[in-house]
This record gives structure tokens, C-alpha cells and sequence, in this order.
């Protein structure tokens, strides 16, 4: 994607334009201050995984909406051309392949997950799914107070609207194919 951070500014600026919000009222609803929202507007910083999600929480858009550029016909993803999006040190990389279409409601990434990888996801609006393949490695997702424990070749279906965490506690990389189903408008 071509200055992500410019994307991310820009949408970040239509949505919350198109709601009728102030950079205060963004900032009460997700719990990003104005100024880092201020900051990301202007393109002048790369925000977290864990920060845009809490954008989109507030402003009840897909994850995705906030990275994406004008549709065409034909998309290709050539992987050395996606930046990845990181977090916890760098362990954590999310890779958006296919932003969310209001058509099909989905939108899909790939995350790769370095040994020792803990990553905390907030609960996402009521009625989101997430479908994840793990296409490498192995990993732990807990959601509330149980765990689930998948290997190279599992799938797992959840609701997403409650936390969740991602954990890699093996010694290499684990590789993830996330699939995020949005049912409401």
C-alpha cells in the first residue's frame, strides 16, 4: 500500500467527517487521545494494530475501512508490496490483504506471530465473526477465561465481540489466515 499512514489519515478524517465528530467525540467514543488522533490524520504517525482497532470500535467501522484505497476490478497483493502493521514489540505483524467491502461484509489479513507473541484483541462490535486458519506453527486463542489450542492445519470460528488473545508460546513462527465476517451495517 502506498503511504499507509496517508491512507489511514484520510480515512480516519472521512469517517469521522461523514459521522458529524469532533476529534473530542472520536477520541471519548474509542479511547485514542485528540492529539495522537490529530496526529494520525495528518499522516504524521503510524499508528498500532491496537490503536486503529480501538478507532474502529469507536467509530463503528470495519478494521480494514481505515487502510483502504479506491476499489478497482482486478487486486493483486504482491507480498513484498504489503507493509505489515505491527505491534508488541515488533512479534506481532498483521498483513491486510482484502479490506472490508460493504458488499461482502468480510475483510481478510494474514498475522505472523514470532515465539513468545502475546497479543491482547479487544472485543469488536456485536455480531463480528472471526474465522482463522493456521497455516503455520501453532498458537493459543483465549477468549474469556478458556483457551483454545491449534496446530499447523486448524481452523477456529468465534464471536469476536468479547477480548481475546492471541498467544504463540512456541519456539518459532506461527502464521495465521484471518478471515473477519461483519454482520450488521
Amino acid at each position: 500500500m502506498d503511504n499507509l499512514n496517508l491512507v489511514i489519515g484520510n480515512n480516519l478524517n472521512k469517517y469521522r467527517k461523514n459521522k458529524g465528530f469532533s476529534l473530542d467525540k472520536v477520541a471519548e467514543l474509542s479511547g485514542v487521545s485528540k492529539g495522537m488522533l490529530g496526529q494520525i490524520e495528518r499522516g504524521e504517525t503510524n499508528p498500532s494494530v491496537s490503536t486503529l482497532w480501538k478507532i474502529a470500535n469507536g467509530l463503528h467501522v470495519s478494521f480494514t475501512s481505515l487502510l483502504e484505497t479506491e476499489p478497482s476490478e482486478l487486486v493483486i497483493i504482491k507480498k513484498d508490496n504489503n507493509s505489515p502493521l505491527t505491534e508488541s514489540d515488533n512479534k506481532y505483524k498483521v498483513y491486510p490483504v482484502f479490506p472490508f467491502d460493504s458488499n461482502k461484509r468480510f475483510e481478510t489479513f494474514v498475522a505472523d506471530l514470532e515465539a513468545g507473541c502475546i497479543h491482547p484483541s479487544e472485543a469488536h462490535d456485536k455480531g463480528v465473526e472471526e474465522y482463522i486458519h493456521v497455516s503455520k506453527g501453532s498458537f493459543e486463542l483465549k477468549i474469556k477465561d478458556a483457551s483454545y489450542f491449534l496446530m499447523e492445519g486448524d481452523s477456529i470460528r468465534f464471536l469476536a465481540d468479547k477480548a481475546h488473545e492471541y498467544k504463540n508460546l512456541s519456539e518459532s513462527l506461527t502464521k495465521l489466515y484471518i478471515v473477519i465476517y461483519y454482520s450488521e451495517p
